[in-house]
């Protein structure tokens, strides 16, 4: 019920925007309030929507997917969660579809942050991934399956001191317990010990970070996950080979829930997406007729050739 009103009300509002531009043109704009709220609009209703916009796989996401489906069960997956909550809208859908995919695939994960709040997003995702049917059906244990090492500051001075021993900088998991009480973390010393890094990182310390130390240095394979903003910045570590794959801003995690075939939060945020810049683009043609148009009937009022 909900996705045929939402579906009724957007056609409606685009309709409505072309008496809006006879409006515009007679010299009767409309209030910037009334472009405020078609743009409050268009970005609400499609979140009560059930469609799935057509979004082609790019490169950069396929070349993630083939590498971690070529991970065996068992492999231990370093994740490095370098973000916080204002970067969550685009980074937390890929990153749960990660997880839940590595829960699906009995890959073992290695958690941590060089953010304060990396960590939290990090439990925030496993247990969404938990609540997942097929996840639920099999058990998973905190030690065994996954473990949160938590945060460590430093910076790139982190991962320096972690390709020499993981327990240098992190002594203790974020429950406390010991490092080499850890099931999990038997016989992980260093970065060799770690099949694959997965970085999800929305500025300084990230990406960039891990490959110039953990890729150049110390050879790591490493994947990633960036804000739209700074997957720009990382697109040069793409093409030389430094990053085996790259998920950029909300289009990069609605493909990778496509390409993993999971129905996540990203596909439904990118359809608000598309939908408000589709909106902010018909006010602004809408403006820009309405000027042009305005400026010759001034010279000519007569309506003269």
């Amino acid at each position: 019920m909900l996705n045929t009103s939402a579906t009724v009300i957007l056609t409606l509002m685009g309709v409505s925007l072309i008496y809006i531009l006879y409006l515009t043109i007679t010299g009767r704009p409309v209030e910037r309030r009334v472009v405020f709220l078609y743009v409050g609009f268009s970005v609400w209703l499609p979140l009560l929507m059930k469609i799935t916009p057509p979004l082609p796989i790019t490169t950069d996401v396929q070349k993630l997917y083939d590498y971690i489906i070529k991970l065996p069960p068992g492999s231990k997956v370093l994740c490095a969660f370098d973000f916080d909550p204002p970067s969550a809208a685009e980074l937390q859908p890929m990153a749960v579809a990660f997880v839940k995919y590595a829960f699906k695939h009995d890959l073992k994960l290695i958690i941590m942050g060089l953010w304060p709040q990396g960590p939290q997003q990090a439990q925030m995702a496993i247990a969404a991934a938990l609540e997942d049917p097929t996840v639920a059906s099999h058990p998973h244990e905190e030690g065994v399956d996954w473990v949160n090492l938590g945060f460590q500051s430093g910076n790139e001075f982190v991962i320096l001191s972690m390709g020499g021993e993981f327990k240098r900088m992190f002594p203790r998991d974020k429950r406390l317990i010991p490092y080499d009480s850890i099931p999990l973390m038997k016989n992980v010393v260093n970065f060799s010990n770690v099949d694959f890094i997965m970085n999800f990182g929305a500025g300084y310390p990230g990406t960039k970070e891990w490959v110039q130390i953990g890729v150049d240095r110390f050879k790591s394979k490493l994947g990633a996950g960036n804000t739209a903003v700074q997957a720009t910045e990382v697109y040069p570590y793409l093409r030389s080979g430094q990053l085996v794959g790259l998920l950029g801003g909300m289009s990069g995690a609605a493909e990778f829930e496509k390409v993993l075939g999971e129905k996540g939060k990203a596909s439904t945020f990118l359809l608000a997406q598309m939908f408000g810049h589709a909106t902010v683009m018909a006010f602004v043609i809408i403006g820009n007729v309405a000027f042009f148009v305005l400026r010759r009937k001034k010279k000519d009022p007569a309506g003269n050739n």
